[in-house]
């Protein structure tokens, strides 16, 4: 089977992006043929092995032949995108209907899929439906907040909703949201958990100090604390600094890995609490990502909105156990198995688990948690239930 992906994120500093890549690596192999259409502004993108990729070229750093000039939209902020969708321009947006149009038709003739699976209830989506091919889309949540944002888009996003064969929610908490705004079309809507990629986040013994020079980090520390992801609002950074001024001590390092638009604010926040052991790492690779998470003793996810929380996913995967939010889908596997579950916007209750934590006053076993995740959620659990709905797709069911 051919299955040509689309996306309205890059395939880097996205959960749908990690979402696009691993299922994509999954169809290769399991013997399919994959291909994604993404938006990129840079040249120096993923590298998939096995996989067509096609990016969709926009304005950022660098000049790169046949670009858009202007930045890919977002629905909430992206590391390398501040233009969201509600402030694009109609040229602007046409223009980037008309590049993805172009780029899917390009691939209908060149590719020859089977399926298309769209990424968000949304724009190009929308696009996608106009070829006689199925279309299967998920929902990752952000789509929700767009709809919830920008009410001019609901036109487009109630076509995708009535045209498309299958509408996959990534968790049971997705899946009843999407459900209450497209009620005429719920019986299209199933679950199928994100999962991990096992390949790349998995338990292995590091040295703790060795790894921080690497990092560039020169000081030899106890205990470590870390945060992955974006730095935008929704993913509440700011309480975790919060939590930090009560739990930092000489010998705790709280590692904060992403970027964002929130980046000076959190700074100039660092600064104000006179916090001595936060340290801004940017955007990491993987294989980097994987180290951290291993060495650090506690993954906090302070989220004030998630779809799914695929991080703490990859964290409790490297044995790592996590402190997260009572939001998306974390409750159903962080709860009592892999970490400790608190309200949102409570930095007292983030920070005292956190201490918990570090002070052994809670202890995980994190060969038991590496093996939880492996046996519930590594993608390769997955993918032939998305298969399925494929093949179903194919067949018009």
């Amino acid at each position: 089977m051919k299955v040509l992906l689309i996306n309205h994120f890059p395939l880097q500093g996205s959960g749908s992006g990690v979402y696009v890549a691993n299922i994509a690596k999954s169809l290769v192999k399991k013997g399919h043929e994959a291909c994604i259409i993404s938006p990129e502004n840079t040249s120096h993108f993923s590298d998939l092995k096995g996989i067509k990729l096609h990016p969709v070229f926009f304005k950022y750093k660098e000049k790169i032949e046949g670009q858009l000039d202007f930045n890919f939209g977002c629905i909430d902020p992206h590391p390398r995108s501040s233009l969201l969708f509600g402030d694009m321009t109609d040229l602007q947006l046409q223009q980037y209907k008309d590049a993805f149009r172009k780029a899917i038709e390009e691939e209908i003739l060149e590719f020859k899929p089977d399926v298309i699976h769209a990424q968000h209830i949304w724009i190009i989506s929308n696009v996608a439906l106009n070829y006689n091919i199925p279309v299967v889309v998920t929902c990752h949540g952000s789509d929700i907040m767009g709809y919830e944002a920008w009410p001019k888009f609901h036109k487009i996003m109630y076509e995708v909703a009535d045209r498309c064969k299958r509408i996959i929610a990534i968790s049971n908490n997705s899946k009843e949201i999407v459900t209450n705004i497209f009620k005429e079309n719920k019986d299209k809507v199933v679950t199928i958990l994100n999962g991990y990629d096992e390949k790349i986040f998995y338990k292995e013994d590091y040295d703790k100090q060795e790894i921080l020079r690497e990092l560039k980090i020169y000081k030899n520390y106890g205990k470590i604390v870390c945060f992955v992801g974006r730095l935008a609002k929704n993913k509440g950074v700011d309480l975790l600094l919060q939590a930090a001024k009560n739990y930092e001590k000489e010998n705790i390092l709280t590692l904060i890995i992403g970027d964002g638009e929130e980046i000076s604010n959190l700074r100039k926040m660092t600064e104000q609490l006179e916090l001595k052991n936060i340290i801004f790492l940017g955007n990491q690779s993987h294989d980097v990502l994987r180290k951290i998470y291993n060495i650090s003793d506690v993954c906090a996810v302070p989220s004030r909105k998630e779809a799914f929380g695929l991080v703490a996913l990859e964290a409790i995967a490297c044995g790592t156990p996590v402190v997260a939010t009572n939001k998306g889908e974390l409750p159903n596997f962080v709860n009592n198995k892999g970490g400790i579950l608190i309200k949102e916007e409570d930095s007292l209750e983030l920070e005292n688990a956190i201490s918990k934590i570090l002070n052994n006053e809670i202890i995980f076993d994190s060969k038991h948690l590496a093996e939880y995740a492996k046996n519930n959620y590594m993608q390769d659990l997955f993918i032939d239930n998305l298969i399925k709905i494929y093949r179903e797709s194919l067949k018009g069911e």
